[in-house]
């Protein structure tokens, strides 16, 4: 529960922080909702990139709808040299944020202080 928890708070922040700021904003809110809420390192991992990764999956997804399918066919022509390839640079587009996301909720879950056991 914790772990559908952190994903949905981290896209929920991911969004709110990018009506104010730039695309690392997603950096910032992977990493916040990982200190916040402890989790083992594989399942802030996850939470993360699942996080990002379904935002900027939906809202490229969005934008490409509302400007038929434009912008992403001219930059997967000039990028991987494929006409009509709109759903793969989608595609590219949500696995870099979600890489981003995922790398900055490892180093959030890993920043919180090891409780030490007493012996």
């Amino acid at each position: 529960m914790r772990f559908l928890l952190c994903l949905f708070l981290t896209a929920l922040l991911a969004y709110v922080l990018g009506i104010f700021l730039d695309w690392w904003c997603i950096a910032i809110a992977a990493f916040v909702v990982a200190l916040a809420f402890p989790q083992t390192p594989a399942k802030a991992f996850g939470s993360g990139f699942l996080g990002v990764f379904l935002l900027w999956g939906i809202m490229a997804l969005i934008i490409d709808y509302r400007n038929d399918h434009i912008l992403a066919g001219r930059m997967g022509d000039l990028i991987l040299k494929q006409p009509g390839s709109p759903a793969i640079m989608i595609i590219i587009t949500a696995l870099l944020g979600g890489i981003v996301g995922a790398v900055s909720a490892l180093s959030g879950s890993l920043f919180r202080p090891v409780r030490k056991v007493k012996s």
